[in-house]
């Protein structure tokens, strides 16, 4: 059964975002990943410089580079990074990994011929990072979501994900339903579709699974059902993991409940439980804005200075403190 190839606008926001919301915590490997998930990004891109003067075959260290550059939307450098960090170590499912998300980024941010000539690496990027690892279920998760995003042209095909199902259901189950839901929505049946992102929070009851469940009902439209499911995330949330500023994303989007979504990104900001998947200058950037939105220009400008104080060369930041 062919598939409908979407808009060029449809997939490259998927290949860009459609990684992020079911995101698993990742260990930390040392002094420079933990800066990385604080989002101190500039004092991590020093470190990591400093590394790479003294090993520039480093493997381990470019990927880290690529994942800062990726936090600040530096298409270009992350793609650079990661192309090095794979080839100094193509043993790496990881580094595989980390590469097609920079492509998808990539893609994101060019013309339509051009992007789609590199969601093709995209396609190859995922398939080799499941290859090198069959275990690494966020790859498997990435390349089922490229599967149900892209037209067949570029390596995608909603056959392709129905056929990854089993080999992720035995990993992980939760990330299982979400592409099944993904390839429903997909096939524009969304009484099914609803059913499987509700089957993925029965068996986690993961904040993560809420936020997908209220995202899918914010964009049919059913803003109380979302709303609901939103609240029901922040609930689940007792680790105050990246899940809030999803939350808080959708909210802002939908022009609903900013004290909820500002309450949601102080929660995000004060955490432990920080990660590069939803970077902490962004969060400072998006609580200023809301701030700045109902009036509070002082408030904002101090969220704009804690992004900055971050990620100096993040370009919203510098525009939305006038510093651009």
């Amino acid at each position: 059964m062919a598939t409908t190839a979407p808009s060029f606008a449809r997939l490259a926001l998927l290949l860009v975002t459609a990684f992020a919301p079911a995101t698993a915590a990742r260990a930390d490997n040392g002094p420079t990943d933990s800066l990385l998930k604080q989002g101190r990004v500039d004092e991590a891109a020093a470190a990591l410089r400093q590394t790479l003067s003294a090993e520039p075959h480093d493997g381990r260290a470019h990927q880290l580079l690529c994942r800062v550059y990726y936090a600040q939307d530096m298409a270009d450098a992350a793609v650079d990074e990661c192309e090095r960090a794979v080839k100094d170590d193509p043993s790496s499912s990881d580094s595989q990994m980390w590469l097609g998300r920079a492509y998808g980024l990539k893609a994101s941010q060019i013309n339509m011929l051009s992007a789609f000539s590199v969601a093709r690496k995209v396609h190859l990027a995922f398939e080799r990072a499941v290859q090198l690892n069959p275990s690494n279920v966020q790859a498997m998760s990435d390349l089922g979501q490229f599967y149900v995003a892209a037209p067949g042209v570029v390596g995608g095909g909603v056959e392709k994900a129905e056929a990854l199902v089993p080999q992720l259901m035995a990993l992980s189950p939760q990330k299982a339903h979400r592409i099944l839901a993904l390839i429903a929505k997909k096939k524009n049946d969304m009484t099914t579709a609803e059913a499987e992102f509700k089957n993925a929070i029965a068996i986690s009851k993961s904040a993560d699974a809420w936020v997908d469940l209220g995202q899918f009902y914010q964009q049919q439209g059913e803003s109380d059902k979302a709303a609901a499911a939103l609240e029901s995330s922040l609930r689940a949330n007792r680790t105050r993991t990246s899940a809030l500023v999803d939350v808080a994303s959708i909210l802002t989007d939908a022009h609903r409940r900013p004290d909820l979504a500002e309450k949601a990104l102080r929660e995000y900001l004060a955490s432990p439980a920080k990660t590069d998947d939803a970077p902490a200058f962004k969060a400072h950037l998006q609580l200023g804005d809301i701030l700045k939105k109902r009036g509070d220009l002082s408030g904002a400008q101090q969220e704009y200075a804690a992004a900055l104080a971050l990620a100096s060369n993040f370009a919203p930041a510098r525009k939305a403190a006038g510093r651009s």
